[in-house]
């Protein structure tokens, strides 16, 4: 590069740098959603935070800051009683082993504690009257009694503290009265240890069984929370690539792109993926944009146009000069996208948490009321009778019901290539019963037809054997075309390819055919209007091939699969009503219709609507941005095309439909199983709090009900993901 390049490089605005941005940051110390809502609004009040959301089942927060306010995060998170850090592959997965680490040592203390409580409380049990003197009996209570202070200031902390954090904003979650149990139990349990009746109800043993119950169940939880952290980034890493950086002298050298600043120059070579947006600084391709816009033929490209990153270099070697770094690629928008999904809060939450306070207070009034009356049925069980009503109501596997459901269909759906944008969206698609298809880019792919003479089968085996030599996306379609059964097979050598124009190679006689656009091969007459045209080098072309398009392969399977669902199909596409008819009537939809604009088709959709019907639509995300917005439910194809204008739901990143049909029966399956969990949640409720009331539940065995309840809402949930 010359001095005046650098120059230039050297001037380009840097306050872009220190401006507001996206990162997303992996979160341990959560136990429910409502540390989640305590540490957004944690991290809302910090200054110079523009947005911050946290996602309790991925464990994941997504915040828009400065760069500089970014880095002081983890400190102020952790002032909050909660861990922060990046959400790279390595440091989330060093979170969350200190997170298993330290909640194991946790469930480990209150398990040998326990044990060693129930083996000094057994003799009390099995033994009556002067079996056990008094003296001795005290000194066994004594002993539970010390055992249960490590349970107290370290197992039960994250009990404690969440509630504590509730009570400071003034709220009453989850926690509480689960802290509110094990303080009233453990505080009443030491008051009798020094009642001068020597009626001694202590209640230790049940103490401690009931801490070592609830972390065993958050244990559970918390490996079903690291497990959607790590398909999320599965999904969303992807390796690193390396670029050829052009120094000032000349030479160039291979770095990581993470390495790569504004201004430097990157050698592209045919065939690879540009790295990162920049500028076309020398060299004439063409560049496969499919993933970034929808758009499925390639794109010129000449000195001084943008080339994205994420596109395909198919023209030539070139040389660019960056733009944007790496970390603002298409690849890294898309993870932050699916980070924004799995910490988005769902548009019917609010309901849920104006329903959350009155519930839990109604809960500890009704635990208050039950201990009042026992204190006038049988005082020596009043504090046993309203510590199990307080566990055994504590609504955990109610508020795992939902997310958890969502949070493993992401992660079954991110397995085949489906990245939900919305996990609410969920809901939405399980209900519904019309299905909008656009045509261009979503059930059709470019191809071509040879227009022939009559017995030229040798001639279109010869051009596809040359094409096979091309990534380019018109010849891998003539590669595509069926193969003459009568014709000879053929052999090239020396194949070369001029960027941007087509193939050319040798036959076994040693003479030059080539393969490419009109004029570099120098077609004339009918031959000139075709798409491609092949022919001897120098001669007049022998075989032209016309562009056309055919459905995906997947696509008949796809229409079969949607109709046995009982959904009702519909093709709107904006292409001429023949070619739509022809695309239909092959697939078996019999509702097609042609020629509309993006606003024909909101109206359309629009008309659904008003009759009382739930619509999905589908596209390719690149004109169909109004009828995506206007849909109950969208789904876009064609990669990252959809995420620019973010209208749609769900994306669909592979080329394989089926995938569609496998999103909707997820959904089904989400619903149903949301159901049953909600179902059971509220039948274990319906049963344990009467027999709660009755005093026939000790704490321990509500704490043990409720752990399993999470636990079982929990497994259910993890059914999703197979």
């Amino acid at each position: 590069m010359d001095q005046p390049a650098v120059g230039t490089a050297a001037i380009i605005p840097t306050p872009a740098e220190a401006a507001p941005s996206l990162q997303a940051w992996s979160v341990s110390g959560l136990h429910c959603a409502a540390c989640a809502d305590a540490l957004a609004d944690w991290l809302r009040a910090q200054p110079g935070v523009q947005h911050a959301d946290v996602g309790y089942a991925a464990a994941l927060a997504v915040v828009r800051a400065a760069p500089a306010v970014q880095q002081g995060l983890p400190a102020a998170a952790h002032r909050a009683g909660y861990g922060l850090a990046p959400a790279t592959p390595a440091d989330a997965a060093a979170l969350r082993q200190r997170e298993a680490r330290v909640l194991l040592w946790r469930l480990f203390v209150a398990a040998f504690c326990m044990m060693q409580v129930m083996m000094l409380a057994a003799p009390t049990y099995f033994a009556a009257g002067a079996e056990v003197p008094a003296d001795l009996r005290r000194l066994l209570h004594w002993g539970s009694w010390v055992l249960s202070w490590p349970v107290m200031l370290f197992s039960a902390q994250p009990f404690l503290q969440g509630a504590w954090r509730s009570l400071r904003r003034r709220q009453l979650g989850m926690d509480v009265p689960v802290a509110l149990g094990i303080v009233i139990t453990f505080a009443a349990s030491t008051w009798a240890l020094n009642d001068p009746s020597g009626r001694e109800a202590v209640y230790f043993d049940s103490l401690t069984m009931f801490v070592a119950f609830l972390l065993a169940g958050r244990w559970l939880e918390m490996k079903a929370r690291h497990g959607a952290a790590q398909e999320l980034a599965a999904l969303t890493a992807s390796d690193t690539p390396d670029v050829a950086r052009e120094h000032a002298d000349g030479s160039v050298s291979t770095v990581s792109a993470t390495a790569v600043a504004v201004g430097d120059v990157l050698r592209v070579a045919l065939g690879e993926r540009v790295a990162c947006d920049a500028r076309l600084v020398e060299g004439i391709t063409q560049c496969d944009e499919a993933l970034l816009t929808g758009e499925s033929l390639p794109v010129p490209k000449a000195a001084g146009d943008r080339v994205w990153g994420g596109s395909v270099n198919l023209g030539g070697p070139v040389r660019v000069r960056v733009e944007r770094p790496w970390a603002d690629s298409q690849a890294q928008r898309l993870a932050q996208g699916l980070a924004q999904a799995l910490t988005e809060r769902p548009r019917l939450r609010p309901e849920a948490e104006r329903w959350a306070g009155p519930f839990l207070a109604a809960v500890l009034t009704l635990a208050l009321g039950a201990g009042v009356a026992w204190w006038w049925i049988e005082p020596s069980r009043a504090v046993m009778v309203a510590c199990a009503m307080l566990i055994v109501t504590c609504p955990c596997a109610l508020a795992l019901a939902a997310p958890a459901a969502r949070v493993a269909s992401a992660r079954a759906l991110a397995r085949r290539g489906v990245v939900l944008q919305r996990l609410d969206a969920l809901e939405v698609l399980a209900g519904v019963d019309q299905v909008v298809l656009d045509k261009t880019g979503t059930l059709s792919r470019p191809a071509v037809r040879p227009s022939a003479p009559t017995g030229a089968a040798a001639l279109q085996a010869a051009a596809q054997a040359l094409a096979s030599w091309s990534q380019h996306p018109m010849a891998r379609a003539v590669s595509r075309l069926p193969l003459p059964t009568t014709a000879p097979p053929w052999v090239w050598h020396s194949v070369s390819e001029q960027p941007g124009a087509g193939l050319r190679g040798l036959d076994p006689q040693g003479r030059a055919w080539c393969l490419g656009a009109p004029a570099w091969v120098g077609a004339s007459g009918s031959w000139a209007q075709s798409a491609l045209v092949f022919g001897p080098e120098g001669q007049e072309a022998v075989l032209g091939f016309d562009q056309d398009e055919e459905p995906l392969p997947s696509a008949g399977r796809l229409v079969q699969r949607l109709k046995a669902m009982g959904l009702t199909l519909r093709l709107l596409s904006g292409d001429r009503p023949e070619r739509v008819r022809a695309m239909a009537v092959p697939l078996g939809l019999d509702r097609a219709e042609g020629a509309c604009t993006p606003e024909h088709k909101r109206a359309a959709v629009e008309g659904l609507q008003a009759q009382g019907h739930r619509v999905l639509m589908v596209g390719d995300g690149v004109n169909d941005g109004p009828v995506l917005a206007q849909a109950d439910a969208a789904v876009a194809v064609g990669g990252a095309s959809a995420l620019a204008g973010r209208a749609a739901d769900a994306v669909l990143l592979r080329a394989d439909l089926g995938a569609l049909a496998d999103l909707l029966l997820q959904a089904r399956a989400t619903h149903r199983i949301v159901r049953q969990n909600l179902t059971w949640a509220a039948a274990y409720n319906a049963l344990a709090v009467p027999l709660a009331l009755m005093g026939w539940l000790p704490p321990w065995a509500a704490g043990l009900g409720m752990a399993l309840s999470s636990a079982l809402v929990v497994g259910n949930a993890m059914r999703l993901v197979r």
